[in-house]
């Protein structure tokens, strides 16, 4: 056999990135000539790595966008009221309009989620990771300097930069899941994934005290209007003030996390079993080829091909392809996966979306309906909706970070779809029987078992059945079957 050494550059492949966030596995073991023993040691210290602050800030730094996602919701439905006393008269916002700028955040985070989910698998994650949370940032910033001309529609650009939002917003579903999924130890990876989308939770409260702040800070300027028509040039100020602070502010902490998301080491799994094909199908040619053209026999030869082949075929899954992902889901086995995932968050968001319709008969109930004036009306429909999110959405979100590595995903998600159909039944068909009292009582334990229930598992369990390769498009396409089953719910059902 010949005695030509390997050059160490071929088989010590180093990548870019890395931060206090997001570490880069993959570089300490560069030196490790052997692949399938680099990728062994790379995803061993991932899966048994203790949970940490830099888990923490993982958590944080991917939990952004669902911050702003959720931020965004809450912040639109108080920015259109306070939008009403400038733009539309006696502020009566039509509910074309209203339902129009509502969905339209909608529609476009179907687009980001099918766009984003499949990039992510086209060139990875580290290419694209941050660049939806710059979407949403320019788009934010776009709606707050928005203003009415002669030349141009309100409503319309309004629509249209929520769309842009939209966008950014859809393209952290995917993106967010399979990066926490991927950097994630296996013992605390639900937690861990779970405690990303639980930033919802703070988002909707982080909203609802900035419009308290702002509404409270204007309040000498509101307080004089019992009606919008009562609303003066200084009332009208105010109130413009106030939607574009509210809405603006969200974009804070996306430019907070920005620089994590840049610097991002591209995701270990991607980089083992998808990117480095090439690279390590090279680094192992040279290594064998080396023995191919020495003193060595036929046999020696010939045995040296064979394991360059068995060792290619271990190392490289299928090469990611429209063809390819017409095979693997065009087995029942993997598509009956893909349909649950994509069915079950469709049936939830039409019920979640669909119970957030009833949310002006809850305040009403809990005595943060009626307004003396503009004032009033204003800090009771943010100081309403705060207990709301307080009494059952955080917790459900906390509880299901909590046990779901005990329990598990499926019981889980089995519970909340039973006990939301038990509960909405009642609302539906005792809605006139069960009272005031029981009515909140209700409302407060849905929200609780949505989020201790299918919203969290219909994010996670996307993020961990699917082969690296398709990961990130099948998460889009589940997540985009979902914004539908909201879209309908937003406007088929206020028909």
């Amino acid at each position: 056999m010949s005695d030509e050494k390997v050059n160490p550059a071929a088989v010590g492949v180093r990548t870019k990135g890395g931060n206090s966030a997001f570490h880069n596995y993959l570089n300490d073991f560069a030196d490790v000539e052997d692949p399938l023993e680099r990728r062994r040691l790379a995803l061993e210290k991932i899966d048994q790595a203790s949970f940490g602050w830099y888990h923490v800030r993982a958590i944080t730094v991917a939990g952004v966008g669902f911050l702003t996602d959720a931020y965004d919701i809450f912040a639109i439905n108080l920015g259109l009221s306070m939008m009403s006393h400038v733009f539309w008269e006696n502020g009566n916002v039509p509910s074309s309009t209203s339902t129009l700028i509502k969905v339209s955040t909608s529609v476009g985070t179907v687009i980001g989620q099918l766009g984003f989910g499949f990039l992510a698998d086209y060139v990875g994650r580290k290419r694209i990771y941050g660049t939806e949370l710059i979407v949403m940032i320019c788009a934010t910033i776009g709606q707050c300097c928005l203003g009415e001309s002669p030349a141009i529609n309100f409503t319309a650009i309004l629509t249209f930069f929520r769309i842009v939002q939209g966008i950014g917003i859809g393209g952290d579903y995917p993106m967010s899941s399979v990066i926490s999924s991927e950097f994630a130890t296996t013992k605390w990876r639900g937690a861990i994934m779970g405690a990303v989308f639980a930033n919802q939770g703070w988002g909707q409260l982080m909203a609802g005290i900035v419009a308290l702040i702002c509404v409270a800070g204007y309040k000498n300027d509101l307080i004089d209007a019992n009606t919008s028509a009562e609303c003066g040039h200084s009332c009208q100020r105010a109130c413009d003030a106030m939607w574009r602070i509210v809405v603006g502010f969200g974009c804070v902490p996306g430019c907070v996390a920005l620089y994590f998301r840049l610097t991002i080491p591209e995701s270990p799994r991607y980089t083992l079993d998808v990117e480095y094909d090439i690279e390590k199908g090279v680094a192992d040619g040279g290594k064998f080829s080396s023995g191919m053209r020495g003193n060595a026999d036929d046999s020696d030869v010939q045995q040296l091909r064979v394991t360059e082949r068995t060792t290619a075929e271990i190392i490289q899954p299928p090469k990611a392809s429209f063809g390819d992902f017409r095979r693997h889901f065009g087995q029942w086995k993997h598509f009956k996966i893909l349909l649950g995932t994509a069915g079950c968050w469709f049936m939830l968001d039409v019920a979640y979306y669909g119970l957030g319709l009833n949310t002006a008969t809850i305040l009403q109930t809990i005595g943060y309906a009626s307004s003396k004036n503009v004032y009033h009306s204003l800090y009771n429909q943010a100081a309403g909706n705060l207990i709301l999110i307080c009494a059952g959405s955080i917790p459900g979100y906390w509880f299901s970070v909590a046990t779901i590595d005990f329990v598990g995903r499926k019981p889980i998600q089995y519970m909340g779809f039973f006990l939301l159909t038990v509960i909405l039944c009642i609302i539906g068909f005792a809605y006139h029987k069960v009272g005031e009292h029981g009515l909140l009582a209700l409302y407060v334990l849905a929200q609780f078992f949505q989020n201790f229930g299918p919203n969290t598992t219909t994010f996670i369990v996307p993020g961990e059945c699917y082969p690296t390769r398709y990961r990130s498009t099948a998460h889009g396409i589940s997540a985009a079957c979902g914004k539908v089953g909201a879209i309908i719910a937003q406007t088929a059902l206020v028909l």
